[in-house]
């Protein structure tokens, strides 16, 4: 599956430009590559995968560079930006979603790129999936400029276990008319599991309903938030990392989520499908940019290309299965036959998007931001409430039997927007 490192390094060589080298080098001593990305989302040695941190530091002290990559991670678009703002680190290399690159880039926080440093740019096509968004390619003045460069992308859909869905469910599927509906099924009460992020959340309620998901409706939001009301009573939970344990062990027989971790499921249960509902879907891409603070913005460049190259986008691509916007990737045979030995459909479900209706999220405005907050903590407080309920209900219970028993209950939160997430 993956090329010895040596046939790695070679190619990258060939594929980058040698008079940046010398700029990039410092006399004497180690320079230190703060390099901020998602968790695991790179191919970093493990399962038998290439480290392509470990890749770019031999490569480079092949040409004197003596250089150390600090690779550290984030949960969410907002932790990375807050982690940003609070200057406490310098970093070099950032990879938000599109809607943050969008924000940063309004806020003055990226550096244009020096595109002749990052020939290996040429490889990138993302015709088909941006259609033209701006902050790639030029700032809030419109002077033509290159902010950030894509380093994957992905789509959202919904992951179901064959034998646990109704024949009628199963042939709509089959038919291409799987809808947002079946996560509102009361057939599969205490089965579907829903995204415990407010953005994805209110968005299978806007795809659903047929509203946009960058409104700036206050009556839209509402009825959004009107639609998850109707479906909470029927959900096992919001869930975000716990999607894998559950999908994988049928537990659960739906859940919306990105299409590249699907095949990380699937590969530990083969009942599991996916599908793009009919009403469509949300579509991102995660790009690599370079923050204003960075102290070596022409390595970072020079990293941004080594990702860039064949052999190395390739190793991420299948390391993390998401849809890679390497051309020399999607059209490796090699890359396709590992794809499809993994599932079937890997690349008509990763690539052959055309016929989804597919949107981007939009850095929201702060008066639609305070909202979505105001909804979600409406959402969480009516489900906090009644999961209080049910449990004084389990106190009385117990202590009318003469059990004498206490619960105690521990809520683990997990952050991914700004706001205050909850879960069962």
């Amino acid at each position: 599956m993956k090329r010895f490192l040596t046939t790695l390094l070679a190619i990258c060589l060939l594929s980058l430009s040698l008079p940046l080298f010398a700029s990039c080098g410092k006399e004497s001593g180690v320079t230190t590559l703060y390099v901020y990305n998602w968790g695991e989302y790179i191919s970093d040695g493990s399962e038998g995968s290439t480290d392509v941190n470990a890749a770019f530091e031999e490569w480079c002290a092949a040409q004197g560079m003596k250089v150390k990559v600090n690779y550290s991670t984030f949960s969410s678009n907002e932790d990375m930006y807050a982690k940003l703002c609070s200057g406490a680190t310098a970093y070099d290399i950032v990879i938000p979603s599109d809607y943050m690159v969008e924000r940063l880039l309004k806020e003055g926080m990226l550096r244009p790129l020096n595109t002749e440093n990052i020939p290996n740019l040429s490889n990138i096509d993302m015709s088909a999936v941006i259609d033209g968004r701006p902050y790639y390619d030029i700032d809030s003045e419109g002077s033509d400029k290159t902010y950030s460069v894509p380093y994957t992308y992905g789509t959202v859909g919904i992951i179901y276990n064959k034998s646990m869905l109704l024949a009628e469910d199963l042939e709509r599927i089959e038919a291409g008319e799987g809808s947002w509906d079946i996560m509102w099924n009361e057939a599969y009460k205490g089965n579907i599991l829903q995204f415990n992020n407010s953005r994805d959340a209110f968005a299978t309620a806007m795809f659903r309903e047929g509203v946009p998901v960058n409104t700036t409706s206050e009556a839209e939001w509402r009825a959004a938030l009107d639609s998850l009301m109707q479906q909470k009573p029927i959900l096992q939970g919001y869930v975000m990392d716990e999607i894998y344990n559950k999908m994988s062990s049928g537990s659960a027989a739906l859940a919306p989520y990105y299409a590249g971790d699907f095949f990380t499921m699937y590969e530990d249960n083969e009942d599991l499908g996916f599908f793009y509902p009919k009403e469509g879907t949300n579509v991102f891409v995660d790009a690599m940019c370079v923050p204003t603070a960075s102290k070596n913005p022409e390595l970072a460049e020079l990293y941004i290309n080594f990702m860039l190259s064949p052999e190395i986008a390739r190793a991420n691509a299948e390391y993390i299965c998401y849809a890679s916007p390497n051309r020399a990737v999607r059209e490796d045979a090699e890359y396709i036959a590992t794809m499809e030995e993994l599932h079937p459909d890997a690349m008509s479900i990763l690539y052959d998007t055309a016929d989804v209706e597919m949107q981007f999220y939009e850095n929201l405005g702060e008066e639609q931001l305070v909202l979505l907050n105001s909804l979600w903590e409406e959402l969480k407080i009516e489900s906090s409430i009644g999961s209080s309920i049910m449990i004084i209900a389990c106190i009385i219970a117990g202590a009318a039997v003469g059990f004498g028993i206490f619960y105690y209950i521990r809520r683990r939160k997990r952050k991914r927007y700004t706001d205050t997430l909850w879960e069962d």
